[in-house]
Formats: structure tokens, sequence, C-alpha cells
């Protein structure tokens, strides 16, 4: 494996005349270091498929088939047509998260450039679908069930669906920057044993804030699919 620290210097050299960031370029390297690791794994996982499967093709099938699972039971039958993007961002942020546990690595995640990429996605998604469903009848998703209030359900409901992004992006990218953070800093006082602690809840950390962000954007896409009342 390429030393994390070679791998950052060649992508600082590539990213230099864009005048990005130390903390921007790292994340920009990882992100791309990510990318391709669930490529490669995809690859590897489908390379046989086998009826009865095993080793890594059995442990993506598991990890797949909850995914499904969720979003069947959180959004109905209509929801396996968003799986693909769904599944993406959730393998994503929690292969993001968990990267930085290891000693040398940066979780991209910790770095709100890319949470908030992340929760464009989602907010984007959710307005396409919306349209896509149900055209132009969509945006009586905006305007409340009383005509002589839509003017100002419609204020509301804007600063409500532009605070979904803003709180998809900080949430994740606080929860993890901060875990990063108090991880350095123990590393710092005491390298050995001590932070072996905060590494065992930084994965519980990593899962959950993964749950949480493939939650809400399954609840802000099934919201859209619903008729407006």
């Amino acid at each position: 494996m390429v030393h994390p620290l070679l791998f950052l210097k060649f992508f600082r050299t590539l990213l230099e005349p864009l005048h990005i960031s130390e903390a921007g370029a790292d994340a920009v390297a990882y992100t791309w270091l990510i990318m391709a690791l669930l490529l490669v794994v995809s690859i590897l996982a489908t390379k046989s498929l086998k009826s009865v499967p095993s080793g890594l093709q059995n442990f993506m099938e598991v990890i797949i088939g909850g995914i499904e699972n969720m979003i069947s039971e959180t959004m109905g039958e209509k929801g396996r047509g968003y799986f693909p993007l769904i599944a993406t961002l959730a393998l994503f942020v929690l292969v993001s998260n968990l990267i930085g546990l290891i000693p040398g690595f940066y979780p991209p995640t910790a770095n709100l450039n890319t949470t908030a990429a992340c929760a464009i996605v989602v907010f984007l998604s959710t307005h396409v679908v919306g349209i896509k469903e149900h055209g132009i009848h969509y945006f009586h998703h905006f305007t409340g069930p009383i005509w002589w209030l839509a003017p100002l359900m419609f204020f509301i409901e804007i600063i409500g669906h532009l605070s979904r992004p803003l709180s998809l992006s900080l949430r994740l990218f606080g929860n993890m920057n901060g875990h990063e953070l108090v991880l350095m800093i123990f590393f710092a006082l005491a390298p050995f044993l001590v932070p072996l602690p905060m590494m065992l809840m930084g994965v519980l950390v990593s899962f959950i804030q993964a749950f949480v962000f493939m939650l809400l954007a399954m609840i802000y896409i099934q919201g859209s699919l619903e008729e407006a009342h």
C-alpha cells in the first residue's frame, strides 16, 4: 500500500495550481482514495458471482441486503428505485468515517466541503424526484392545505427545505471533525493504549453518523414522493 504521506504529497502537487488549502487537499485526496477502494471492492465482490455466496461476495450481500431492506421499510416499494443513490451515499460516508481511525489517514467527512457536497446531492435529488413524480403539482408541497395561507406557508417551507442540506452537512462534519480533533489530542499526549477507547467509540460514531445520514436522505426523498395535501 502506498504510504498516506506520499499519497497526499502527490495530490497536493496536482491541486497546487488550484490554490486549495492543505485540509481541502487532504479531503480531496482521501475522497478519491475511498472511491477507488469502493470500486475495487465492488469489482472483486461481483467478479465471480455464485448462487451460494461466500467470502467477500457474502459480506457485501449482507450489507447491500440490509440497506435494501431498510429502504423498503422506510420508503416502500417506490424507494427501491433510489437504492443506488442511497446505498452509494451510505457506503461512501461510512468508509470515509472509518478511514479516519487508521493512524496517518484523514476522514474526508471531517471537512465541511465533503459533507456539504453529499448534502447538496441529497437536496437536489429530493426535488428532482419530486418534480419527476408529480410534475408541476410537486410545488403544492410548498403552499400548504389552505389557499389563503399559501404565501406564508411558501416561505416557511422554503426555509425548512434550505435548512436540510445545512443540517445534514453540519451534523456529519461536526461529529467527525470533533472526534478527529479529540483523537489527535489523545495521540499527542499518550500515543499508546490511551487513545484505544476513543478509537473504539469512533467505530460506533462512524456507523451511527452514516446511518443517520442515510435515514434522513430516505425520509427527504420519501417526502417528495408523497402526494401534497
